[in-house]
């Protein structure tokens, strides 16, 4: 399998850590954002929608991170990264969602160039907007398992779900926008108990081929 991505895309990196959970070995193509590689007609050709990552199976080309990591789970169901009861299911899922839907949007790498060039943002307003999402989405995870009094060392459980999967780049996405994490402290424990784990050391941005 093939892994088109870029080392500092958060979506890459939820899906570099997912396939690590897994076990799964691809080779990795960097498609470089700050080249706008992502917009030339080699990779439009790969991906209509022009976004990393795309994972080529070899049969087809799956695209959209929630969809590929769904799909690794179904084709791969072990280890697991979703409990098996239907309504803890829901609650990794909604923390996974935190994340992916309401967090990572609207602070991704086509959303700030938009602020850049036509609102005339600069770093400190980019850095603020980030903030004050990252903030919003951070204060509800928190909460969120603070109240789950049977959480062990991870968001949920003793083992990693698609929770941290999600979890851990937006982490890493805080810290590059100068956020101030520590007033989640569970959050913080989370990320520490996950970077003892290989899958997600391997995965970081710093470790990938493109990071220079």
């Amino acid at each position: 399998m093939k892994l088109y991505n870029f080392f500092r895309s958060g979506t890459s990196h939820r899906l570099r850590i997912a396939l690590n959970l897994k076990g799964i070995a691809t080779d990795y193509v960097a498609v470089d954002l700050r080249a706008e590689e992502h917009l030339k007609d080699a990779f439009k050709a790969v991906n209509p929608q022009q976004l990393v990552p795309a994972l080529d199976t070899g049969e087809q080309v799956l695209i959209q991170s929630p969809a590929i990591i769904e799909w690794l789970e179904e084709k791969y169901p072990t280890p697991a990264l979703l409990p098996t009861d239907v309504t803890q299911r829901a609650h990794v899922r909604a923390l996974a969602a935190i994340v992916g839907c309401d967090i990572h949007p609207i602070n991704n790498r086509r959303i700030l160039e938009t602020l850049r060039k036509q609102f005339g943002a600069n770093e400190d307003a980019i850095n603020a907007w980030c903030a004050t999402w990252i903030s919003a989405g951070f204060d509800a995870y928190e909460a969120l398992i603070a109240a789950d009094t049977q959480r062990g060392r991870f968001s949920f459980g003793d083992t990693p779900t698609i929770a941290d999967v999600y979890l851990i780049p937006q982490v890493e996405s805080a810290r590059r926008f100068k956020v101030d994490l520590t007033q989640w402290p569970k959050i913080m424990a989370v990320e520490k108990a996950c970077m003892t784990l290989e899958a997600f050391q391997k995965a970081a941005p710093g470790q990938q081929p493109d990071a220079g």
